[in-house]
């Protein structure tokens, strides 16, 4: 029976409000016997969803809004006030319907990731093209994707090449050129082209249907704000019904106290906070950009520190082999080959890209490798074709009492100041040559360390496991106030922990695996999640999806603006009710108009909030657009 009420609601506020225009035309019509029992029928009516959700709410122990609106259309009844009643039985629920179609304007954002989700996949099986819904795609199904179509999977490209559309996992809107043994996501469309992909993560382990997920709980929790609001409520309520009371004892008015009732509601003032809440966190989804929840939306606006990684946050994280010097009777191909080989247990983005050199030069690097091992911040060593190889910095080389030459130190200080990481390879206790690795400074760097500070950002500091001298060129060009060198995790750890310690609020921004100790640590971590890695996905608070600096600048501009428009909610619904009961106080306010104003201040809040969809700081905007 419940079900059937709440499921025809707004037939029932519909129903209700005919009742009462026809009760009117009956009064002009000078039919008051049949007016009042349109009036009293609409009220009858209206009010039964209303005291429905007032009595599961008092089984919960908690006095609700809808509570204080049944006992003042039960009063209303008493004293023949069936204008009133019935008005505002109408106006409640005709507010709630309001408030429900622009509540999900501000889920906009997920409903169209939703909606974005593939319903259906072509796969090869067993020679034989089928297409079969997307939840029966197991992992190691060879996918179809034609031009126009949707990824249904997350996997890699063995045939074709395309142009997709990534929005949907990135924010980005300019499309991305894929081709073979890329990775395509789940939920991103190919505009051009014809692939063929390995369905590596299907289903629920999609990274789509995570970032579905991670923004629905995002959406579902709660800001310090929210939570203080819902405790006041708690108490406000019931506060309002003794207040009432006393309001009937000394004026001896039951239409005043149940007027002072009605309009006391604290309704707008606990939708406020939520509303925003949902609204900035949905803005973050659309520009691929995923907060995690109200709390950490709040934390966000407070940082004024930020404490970045180096390689592949501040720099593009694609680093490239610029030299091999070799000091040894090895040829530069025959060290390469066997450093890369040992490097293939290395997940550290720099014995990658030598690995990557490899295969570049179709250097064979398969085969028995023994005794690999990861030195964690230093390199690494393993036993490659009969030899042993120490691969890593300086520290390292140390470590392993293998002598550098002045020689050798020279060339690797040149090559550093010149913007390289030196890479030493020993080869059976002896320096054989340095691999001299560049990477490159992202393009939106300096705009975005300009727009953070713009936006209140006071101190950005670089740490990184780099040489300093690499270190400083780019702390150099980025005009950042500090950097660390020549650190380990560690390191990184205990000096975001004496930022804290200083009173400042840290933000602390990594690639979400080596720097996770760190990310962890910081009030705020935030991880460049290439295509929303699992790890950064569950070790930040943050996830920049696109590997973009200018997310993170509106990421901090969109807190901002979230926690001030949610104090601006906050001011609007206490200033409406100490309006509204100043008016009831004095005669200005009934009981009708009063319910019409507070439905009134719970659409205006709705509709602020609702501003936050179209928050924007790309253009510089943050302040403008809702300043």
């Amino acid at each position: 029976m419940i079900r059937l009420i709440n499921k025809y609601k707004n037939q029932i506020t519909a129903i209700s409000g005919i009742l009462i225009v026809l009760g009117f035309l009956l009064s002009v019509a000078e039919y008051e016997s049949y007016k009042d029992l349109a009036l009293i029928t609409a009220t009858l009516i209206a009010i039964i969803p209303i005291a429905i959700r007032a009595f599961q709410a008092l089984r919960m122990k908690a006095f609700s809004i809808e509570l204080l609106v049944t006992i003042a259309v039960v009063g209303a009844l008493y004293l023949h006030e069936y204008t009133e009643s019935s008005v505002v039985t109408f106006l409640f629920l005709f507010g709630a319907y309001l408030e429900a179609r622009t509540l999900e304007k501000t889920r906009s954002s997920l409903k169209a990731l939703v909606d974005m989700a593939p319903q259906e996949a072509d796969v090869i099986r067993e020679g034989e093209n089928l297409t079969i819904p997307v939840e029966e795609v197991v992992k190691g199904d060879r996918v179809i994707i034609r031009s126009g179509g949707k990824v249904s999977v997350d996997g890699r490209i063995v045939s074709g090449k395309g142009i997709l559309n990534e929005a949907a996992i990135t924010g980005e809107s300019v499309p991305a050129s894929k081709a073979i043994d890329d990775k395509v996501y789940s939920g991103t469309i190919v505009d051009n082209g014809y692939l063929e992909i390995i369905a590596e993560k299907v289903g629920d382990d999609t990274t789509f249907a995570r970032i579905i997920e991670l923004v629905e709980e995002a959406q579902e929790s709660k800001s310090k704000t929210q939570k203080f609001l819902d405790n006041f409520a708690t108490y406000y309520t019931p506060a309002i019904v003794v207040l009432s009371i006393i309001v009937y004892a000394l004026t001896r008015n039951l239409h005043l106290a149940i007027t002072f009732l009605v309009v006391a509601c604290p309704g707008a003032l606990v939708i406020g906070a939520p509303v925003s809440n949902v609204a900035g966190i949905g803005n973050g989804a659309r520009n691929g950009v995923l907060v995690k929840g109200g709390e950490v939306m709040d934390r966000l606006s407070k940082v004024d520190t930020i404490v970045f990684d180096k390689t592949g946050t501040l720099t593009k994280g694609k680093p490239e082999v610029t030299d091999i010097k070799t000091f040894s009777n090895l040829e530069a191909v025959e060290l390469l080959r066997m450093v890369a080989k040992a490097e293939t247990i290395s997940e550290h983005h720099l014995g990658q890209t030598i690995v990557k050199e490899a295969n570049k030069r179709n250097l064979s690097i398969e085969g028995e490798l023994l005794n690999g091992e990861v030195i964690k911040g230093n390199g690494i060593r393993a036993q490659v074709d009969g030899h042993d190889l120490a691969i890593g910095n300086r520290k390292l080389m140390d470590a392993e009492n293998i002598q550098v030459s002045d020689e050798v130190s020279a060339y690797a200080l040149k090559r550093e100041k010149a913007g390289n990481t030196a890479i030493f390879a020993a080869v059976d206790g002896q320096v054989a040559g340095i691999f001299s690795i560049a990477d490159q400074i992202r393009e939106d760097a300096p705009r975005a360390l300009a727009e953070l500070r713009k936006n209140g950002i006071k101190k950005m500091v670089m740490l990184t496991g780099d040489n300093k001298h690499t270190a400083e060129l780019v702390a150099n060009v980025l005009g950042l106030d500090e950097f660390q060198a020549e650190l380990l995790p560690e390191n990184k750890v205990s000096f975001v922990k004496k930022l804290k310690d200083e009173g400042h609020v840290v933000a602390m921004a990594g690639d979400g695996i080596n720097d996770a100790p760190a990310i962890a640590t910081a009030d705020i971590g935030l991880a460049m999640g290439e295509g929303g890695t699992d790890v950064s996905m569950e070790t930040a608070d943050v996830v920049l999806m696109a590997d973009k600096l200018m997310q993170f600048s509106h990421a901090y501009a969109l807190a901002k603006a979230t926690v001030r428009n949610m104090k601006q909610n906050t001011f609007i619904a206490v200033a409406i009710v100490f309006i509204l009961l100043a008016g009831v106080l004095l005669g200005y306010v009934h009981l009708a108009s009063g319910m019409f104003i507070h439905e009134a201040s719970i659409l205006i809040v709705i509709l602020n909030a609702m501003r936050l969809i179209r928050f924007n700081s790309k253009n510089g905007s943050s302040e403008t657009e809702l300043g």
